[in-house]
């Protein structure tokens, strides 16, 4: 058992969405490119005297600290899966950085983080096949959070492709200060049988991979737009600072921009925070694979 251990909970970006169907049980069928980003919040876990759980953080003001809360919800769960090994008592704390109900994962990010500094803490086998099942019984992102590498999601979010090769990029994420719910946003869908994601290219440099990306959809993004018009402020805003490409990530409201290097990320970055003080403004960069 360690002491103590910090675990990043990246933002997750969904660099192209596609709502594909929808089950007889309500949950709609996606197809869905993901990354992650070396920006997120953090999770520290440390052996205590007794159990606690501390937000802070420049977004923790009024996330709930009770089992509503996925980084609890995780810790009851990997204990109940292990009642002998995880006895002793934690501190769990949650440096929230990223906007809440935004579309990045957040909740989920936070709750793949959790298991997996409570998993080190308790000298448990992070990728086993029960912290999994864990995760998935958490909510459909945190799967793939669990990963924290590109992908492809299909299904409900449970079928992953891991990919071998998916060139890293430098963006800036914008939120312009508004929660967007999900369900608000599927319910304003005009179909949910849209064509799925366009094949992968063979050798994705990143020339290939942002034609990919223009030939994909975020079929979120339209209906997003009619409860949010600050989203479209939030795309134009990184348009008209250099980004190469932009769109919207998830169910919003946080939207990301690619630009050609950190340099521009985060000359964009400095330029956006300055016209708009009150929104959410990061530059950052991607975890790729394969190089």
């Amino acid at each position: 058992m360690t002491q103590g251990t910090a675990v990043l909970a990246p933002a997750k970006i969904n660099l192209a969405l596609h709502v594909t169907g929808r089950r007889a049980d309500g949950y709609h069928l996606l197809e869905t490119l993901v990354v992650f980003s070396a920006f997120g919040d953090a999770v520290t876990v440390e052996a205590a005297k007794a159990d606690a759980f501390t937000i802070g953080g420049a977004h923790g003001a009024g996330l709930p600290a009770d089992a509503s809360n996925l980084v609890i919800a995780a810790r009851d769960r990997l204990r109940a899966a292990h009642p002998a090994e995880t006895t002793t008592p934690v501190a769990i704390h949650l440096d929230k950085r990223l906007p809440v109900a935004s579309g990045v994962g957040g909740g989920s990010s936070d709750a793949a983080a959790a298991l997996k500094a409570l998993a080190d803490i308790w000298g448990l086998d992070a990728g086993s096949e029960t912290i999994a099942g864990i995760g998935a019984s958490l909510g459909a992102d945190v799967p793939m959070c669990l990963h924290g590498r590109p992908l492809v999601a299909r299904g409900i979010g449970h079928d992953l492709e891991p990919l071998g090769a998916w060139p890293a990029f430098d963006m800036v994420l914008v939120n312009p200060g508004v929660a967007v719910a999900t369900p608000a946003v599927f319910g304003r869908l005009d179909r949910r049988d849209n064509p799925p994601l366009p094949p992968l290219p063979d050798r994705p440099d990143r020339d290939a991979a942002l034609a990919f990306l223009s030939a994909a959809r975020n079929d979120l993004e339209v209906p997003a737009l009619a409860l949010a018009p600050q989203i479209g402020e939030a795309l134009g805003a990184l348009r008209a600072t250099g980004a190469g490409f932009a769109r919207m990530s998830g169910s919003g409201a946080t939207c990301f921009g690619i630009f050609e290097d950190a340099d521009a990320a985060q000359a964009a970055a400095a330029r956006i925070r300055a016209d708009q003080p009150g929104w959410f403004v990061q530059a950052t960069r991607t975890t790729g694979a394969g190089r």
